[in-house]
């Protein structure tokens, strides 16, 4: 009788959970009054977002959870004031770390809102993806990644759960991800990335940057303004872009250096590693050594100072 009831436990035991595996997909789909130029937030506990920039007004939401009802999940709370519209998203129970029924529920948030809304967008329990969007966002997560594409305005994210992705923005942007690496690519401003859990590679930056990564290294192609550069992660490459002499500091204790110029720009340069070589027409001043360069590119201008105590540092033409 006992190994009977043993061997039938585990049919019971999938019983048991069989309505949660074979559940449909929850929805909900919401319309809240939404003009262009307003501004739209969203605060969840769960799951990942989505915001897509339209040319019709209003917000549209669709909320989906592929293996829990939502409405057991989560209480949602929509607000419709003028020229704003919020939702917030609290977990059911009130507890604060998820559950492993929460972490299987997959809840998503599918966003519309009209292009120019400025965005407030926070979860604790996913990524965020943004796109297509002509006005200031500002996202948080700290449990996924963070993605911008196609947009026209400043930018805010933080994670402590992912990387960060940014493409073809028109704005200041300022990201830190203690969770992964930073990619960026056509960035129309400035830019202030920071991690500590990835590297950072940026390609065609027209402002200034100020780059920090003490978990990788950092990578940078055709900067069109200043660099601000270090890390105890990694090497540094960085190419700048024809015609710039704004120079910078670039700084790492934990790989080499190299930096790639335009020969016929003026720059002051200080560099100093286990060993330095240019292959530029640098004008010496003081004593030059395997280790230390001090000099003129052209008939000087901007400091661009360069040193590594974990290797060499190379200075290259364009």
């Amino acid at each position: 009788m006992n190994c009977r009831i043993a061997r039938a436990l585990p049919l019971f035991a999938l019983l048991a959970l069989a309505p949660y595996s074979l559940r449909a997909e929850s929805r909900i789909e919401k319309t809240l009054k939404l003009d262009p130029g307003g501004r739209f937030a969203l605060d969840t506990e769960m799951g990942s977002v989505t915001v897509t920039g339209t040319a019709a007004p209003d917000a549209r939401l669709v909320i989906t959870s592929k293996r829990r009802d939502l409405d057991d999940l989560l209480r949602f709370t929509y607000r419709e004031d003028p020229g704003s519209v919020s939702v917030t998203a609290r977990r059911r129970g009130g507890h604060f770390f998820p559950t492993i029924e929460w972490r299987g529920a997959e809840v998503h948030f599918e966003v519309q809102v009209p292009a120019q809304t400025a965005l407030d967008i926070h979860s604790s329990g996913g990524g965020i993806r943004i796109a297509g969007l002509r006005s200031r966002a500002k996202l948080d997560t700290s449990g996924g990644a963070i993605e911008a594409r196609d947009l026209t305005g400043q930018l805010e994210g933080e994670t402590s759960g992912g990387g960060i992705e940014l493409a073809r923005i028109r704005g200041r942007v300022h990201v830190e991800t203690s969770g992964g690496g930073i990619e960026g690519t056509e960035i129309d401003g400035p830019i202030h990335a920071e991690t500590s859990g990835g590297s950072v590679r940026l390609d065609r930056v027209t402002g200034d940057i100020r780059a920090h990564s003490s978990g990788g290294g950092i990578h940078i192609r055709e900067a069109g303004g200043r660099i601000d550069a270090d890390t105890s992660g990694g090497g540094i490459e960085a190419t700048f872009a024809r015609g710039n002499g704004h120079g910078g500091t670039l700084e790492t204790s934990g790989g080499g250096i190299q930096v790639s110029l335009d020969p016929s720009v003026g720059l002051r340069i200080d560099a100093s590693g286990n060993s330095v070589k240019a292959d530029l027409p640098i004008t010496v001043s003081g004593e030059m050594s395997r280790g230390k360069l001090h000099g003129n590119l052209g008939g000087g201008g901007e400091l661009l100072r360069l040193h590594t105590s974990g290797g060499g540092v190379r200075i290259q033409g364009i």
